[in-house]
């Protein structure tokens, strides 16, 4: 199989891809044609089917599987494929984990290294409210290992959710290292915790798009609902323990105008931010210059970053 990301322009296609979006569109001459997204696990590009209702255009939908036969050229500085045939494929013709973007990183490793970490924490009511969730919660924890932390701007793949968890986590275990100020065990709970409304609030791939409930609540609010509900089941969870784990959940996006109902009060939540948008930037410039062709080149403005940015040029 030829994935997305090694294609360049003038390649001709002939592949099986997954129909990431479908929409008819009409060109200003009046005429309809398709727009498409095409995805493997390398990424999504878009398509064009200019002639919908000729010959060689078999009829399919969004998650179809289809095999693509096409031209591959540049509009507006963007990769872009000219569907000319296209059949459904059928099951045993393709293998769906080429179609989802995955984590570079073995998901059961991150798990364990995630697992030990919960192992070492020392109080008592916040190692319970973790395992309650990452140990014996079955089905949260094929969600969390299967979820990804965003729908596009950063770790936007399966496994994604874990890797961002575990990273933010490790930056805090970092923090509480370097500033003996900070409540070790309140801190590195919250990072675990941080965004497991994700698991709530984005739906599984191949979808990875905004639930209902998602769209109306958000992760922060949900992640604070789950852990409101596994405190309940611990006996004595003390009161001002539990409003301040979840006052650095509501309040990790740091700021109103990025979501967070609160903003921080604690100086956990302060730390958790911090290493929440460390992790959130980082991950973003990396995708950024490894999507890219000529990454030691100027990539243009990315709002996330609010800089235009390149690679770094030395040898």
């Amino acid at each position: 199989m030829r994935y997305l990301k090694d294609l360049t322009e003038g390649s001709r296609i002939s592949d099986i891809y997954l129909i990431k979006q479908r929409s008819s569109a009409v060109t200003k001459n009046g005429k309809n044609y398709l727009n498409v997204i095409l995805q493997d696990k390398t990424g999504t590009m878009d398509a064009k089917v200019w002639e919908p209702n000729s010959a060689g255009i078999e009829d399919f939908d969004e998650k179809d599987y289809v095999e693509i036969v096409g031209d591959v050229s540049t509009f507006n500085g963007a990769l872009q494929v000219s569907v000319k045939r296209a059949r459904l494929a059928h099951e045993g013709e393709y293998e769906p984990a080429d179609y989802l973007p995955v984590s570079g990183k073995n998901v059961d490793s991150m798990y364990k290294e995630l697992l030990d970490i919960i192992d070492r924490t020392e109080n008592t009511y916040l190692k319970k409210l973790l395992q309650a969730f990452f140990v014996e919660d079955e089905k949260f924890i094929a969600k969390f290992k299967f979820s990804s932390a965003a729908k596009m701007v950063h770790h936007a793949f399966v496994g994604g959710l874990l890797e961002h968890t575990l990273s933010v986590t490790k930056n805090c275990i970092f923090f509480a290292a370097q500033y003996p100020a900070l409540d070790r065990d309140l801190l590195v709970t919250s990072a675990i915790c941080h965004d497991i409304g994700k698991t709530k609030e984005l739906s599984p791939y191949p979808d990875n798009d905004y639930t209902d409930e998602g769209g109306l609540l958000g992760h922060i609010v949900m992640g604070t609902e789950m852990i409101g509900e596994k405190v309940k089941s611990i006996e004595g969870f003390p009161p001002v323990l539990e409003n301040e784990l979840k006052h650095c959940i509501l309040a990790h996006h740091g700021e109103y105008e990025f979501g967070s109902p609160k903003k921080p009060a604690l100086i956990e939540a302060v730390a958790l931010n911090f290493a929440d948008d460390l992790d959130a930037k980082m991950e973003t410039f990396t995708e950024l210059l490894g999507k890219s062709q000529n990454p030691k080149e100027w990539q243009g403005f990315n709002r996330l970053l609010d800089s235009n940015i390149r690679g770094t040029r030395l040898e």
